[in-house]
């Protein structure tokens, strides 16, 4: 088989995930010498274009992802997300559930919650209009309210403010937060996300590993909650493993 760069990038990744692009040149190089700089950085272009290798950071390569955060959505948050859309066709939201995270975890929480999250304006209405429809819903509680009446419930329903800017998607008839978003919000709620706390890293390391995450929306929005240093942090130790 002829030698080309689409069949030898893979072999590049062997024995490492993650690659500078420094180390990724010099493998090209070994294999196509007669071959510039500029021809090579045109290659890489086109690789990263089509989704062969991915753009972690500035400098920083991997093979490209073809799975993406899709997690299950249950009857519940359909029914939840109907009565919100029915009832408020203008506002902005997302459903979501603790449990989507837990095929990124080594130890397996033995409890969920729900999480509706509403801009400011209309979070009160959707709390009413939800705590009459179903049982345990609560309004943006506190970490003392979390952890004396919720930690320790099942099947809670939590209603809190959605930020501003907050990364969403569109699946079928509601709106889900991305995964950029569930990660950066792990950093935050540390009460809501208690169970994950131990294994924020190997989440991380997960993530990055399973899906493709887009670095820049992840932190965009950690800017916007004023956790951006901490992010990178947190990056940089779950891809250094």
């Amino acid at each position: 088989m002829e030698k080309t760069i689409e069949n030898q990038i893979k072999y590049y990744f062997e024995n490492n995930k993650i690659i500078s692009k420094e180390d990724l040149m010099i493998a090209i190089r070994n294999d196509f010498s007669n071959w510039s700089d500029n021809t090579i950085n045109a290659y890489l272009y086109l690789l990263k274009k089509r989704g062969v290798i991915n753009n972690l950071s500035r400098g920083i390569y991997t093979l490209g992802k073809v799975e993406t955060f899709s997690p299950q959505i249950s009857e519940q948050l359909k029914k939840i997300a109907y009565r919100i859309n029915k009832a408020y066709p203008f506002i902005n939201y997302c459903v979501w559930d603790s449990s989507w995270l837990n095929d990124l975890m080594r130890h397996q929480p033995f409890k969920h919650f729900v999480i509706i999250e509403v801009e400011k304006i209309a979070v009160e209405q959707v709390f009413n209009d939800l705590n009459n429809n179903f049982s345990k819903v609560y309004i943006n509680p506190d970490d003392i309210f979390f952890d004396r009446y919720i930690s320790a419930s099942e099947d809670v329903i939590i209603v809190k403010n959605l930020y501003s800017e907050a990364p969403t998607l569109k699946r079928n008839e509601l709106t889900i937060p991305t995964l950029e978003k569930i990660l950066v919000d792990m950093l935050i709620d540390k009460e809501l996300f208690a169970a994950q706390q131990g294994e924020l890293d190997f989440i991380f390391k997960s993530a990055f590993d399973k899906y493709d995450i887009n670095e820049a929306k992840m932190k965009r929005y950690a800017a916007r909650r004023n956790r951006e240093t901490e992010l990178e942090k947190m990056i940089n130790i779950s891809l250094a493993k």
